[in-house]
């Protein structure tokens, strides 16, 4: 027993010793807490920006839209173009690029404190435009960015590499945009790292905590869509589970190829017209999505958060062709050039899909296909399985459901695979330089 308590001081005389590391680590807690504050203010400013939108749409029966949008569009892309043409798109491909980019290539194109800070204000304009972008994919950006700075701080011995501060900010954005700690650990793993290294876990863990607690400290600890009313799931649900399962996995692959050939520019006539006149595609594009926006009773516009919690809490009713119409007003949304996510409105298209698919074939689990239908929707875009149904599970409070979650979200995501490459690697692909040729 005495050796044993001999060994426990030595370790900790050990620990303690060690001054330069436990800079370090508080260094880190401290960025992390920074990252949580900057998703914090993110939110809070997207959300004044898209409520000062829904003023204007409330204004003269919502026809002065089809100005407001083009002219707000055009403004947004024009100054990431000039200022900041990495805070554009998703915000997630980025990160991506930044953690496969070869040791000699400068990051800061990619991720920076000064690129996170134009990704807030820039999509906080997308939102006042009212398109229909979400800002959880910017969110990784953003904390990316923060972390990433973090590294100009530690000595050669410390330990800590940019790798592993780019995965925990990504996993800490997910974590705090969502409120979904545990989403932001299995994101870090699918989506961002592949493999985790034991030594960087208890980094990204720290930095999920630090900038969770940000976000509950301001918004309070709630499920992000409300608490689910789960019934009981039995034999019936499987047909109807299955459809929107299918049509999801179906649809989701569709969309990834579409974005990515849209972003990429392999759309023929239209792309080669976009790469020439970039402006003009945003004015042309913003007035659609407008257009969108008005036939469906405002319905398309902006995340379509306040829409899926409707859906969720069984209270909420959705306009006809809605999956539809939201599925060109994000597709349009992203290839007009202006920066936001996917995640939220590929979430509201996936609780459409789950809503069409109940009313279509009377099931008395509505509710229930809905999640289903998010899960698997957000499955087949990211191909990213586990963080889909991961996600949805906590933003829900479905922990009832997280067999049928799983199902669907794997099943989408196979089915997405043999339509499209993976969404944000191919994108990724695309703003790293590209390889020499092989001599020989």
């Amino acid at each position: 027993m005495q050796h044993h308590d001999h060994n426990v001081f030595q370790n900790l005389r050990r620990e303690l010793a060690d001054g330069r590391r436990w800079v370090d680590r508080s260094i880190v807690l401290a960025y992390a807490a920074a990252a949580g504050l900057c998703v914090v203010c993110f939110t809070l400013l997207a959300e004044r920006a898209f409520a000062l939108f829904g003023r204007v749409y409330a204004w003269h029966g919502g026809w002065v839209v089809l100005a407001w949008m083009p002219a707000v569009t055009t403004a947004v892309v024009w100054a990431t173009r000039r200022w900041a043409p990495g805070a554009g798109g998703a915000g997630i491909p980025q990160v991506v690029a930044a953690l496969e980019a070869p040791p000699a290539e400068p990051r800061g194109r990619l991720v920076s404190l000064r690129l996170s800070l134009a990704k807030i204000v820039l999509t906080s304009g997308s939102f006042l435009a009212g398109l229909s972008v979400g800002r959880e994919g910017p969110s990784v950006q953003v904390a990316a960015g923060v972390m990433h700075h973090a590294r100009r701080w530690f000595g050669p011995q410390s330990g800590i590499s940019a790798h592993a501060l780019l995965v925990a900010g990504g996993a800490a954005g997910i974590a705090a945009a969502f409120n979904a700690p545990l989403a932001g650990v299995v994101f870090a793993v699918e989506e961002l790292s592949r493999k985790l290294e034991s030594r960087s876990s208890g980094l990204i863990i720290a930095a999920i905590v630090l900038a969770g607690l940000m976000g509950v400290s301001a918004f309070g600890n709630l499920a992000y869509f409300g608490r689910i009313q789960v019934p009981h799931l039995g034999w019936a649900t499987l047909l109807p589970g299955l459809c929107v399962t299918l049509a999801c996995g179906v649809l989701g692959g569709v969309f990834a190829r579409l974005l990515a050939a849209s972003v990429l520019g392999r759309m023929g006539r239209l792309g080669q017209w976009r790469a020439r006149f970039p402006i003009r595609f945003a004015v042309l594009g913003a007035l659609v999505v407008a257009l969108i926006g008005v036939l469906s009773g405002g319905a398309t516009f902006g995340a379509g958060v306040e829409g899926i919690r409707h859906l969720v809490a069984g209270e909420g009713d959705v306009p006809s062709f809605y999956v539809v119409l939201k599925f060109v007003a994000t597709w349009l949304s992203v290839w007009v050039g202006a920066p936001g996510g996917i995640f939220a409105p590929s979430l509201a298209i996936g609780a459409g899909v789950g809503h069409d698919v109940a009313l279509a074939l009377g099931s008395p689990a509505h509710v229930a296909l809905i999640a289903m239908g998010m899960a698997a929707f957000l499955a087949a875009v990211t191909q990213a399985p586990m963080t889909s149904f991961i996600i949805v599970m906590e933003m829900v409070d479905g922990h009832a459901m997280v067999l049928s979650l799983m199902a669907a979200a794997m099943l989408a995501s196979l089915i997405s695979r043999l339509l499209a490459q993976p969404l944000y690697e191919t994108l990724a692909a695309s703003m790293l330089p590209a390889a020499p040729p092989a001599k020989g």
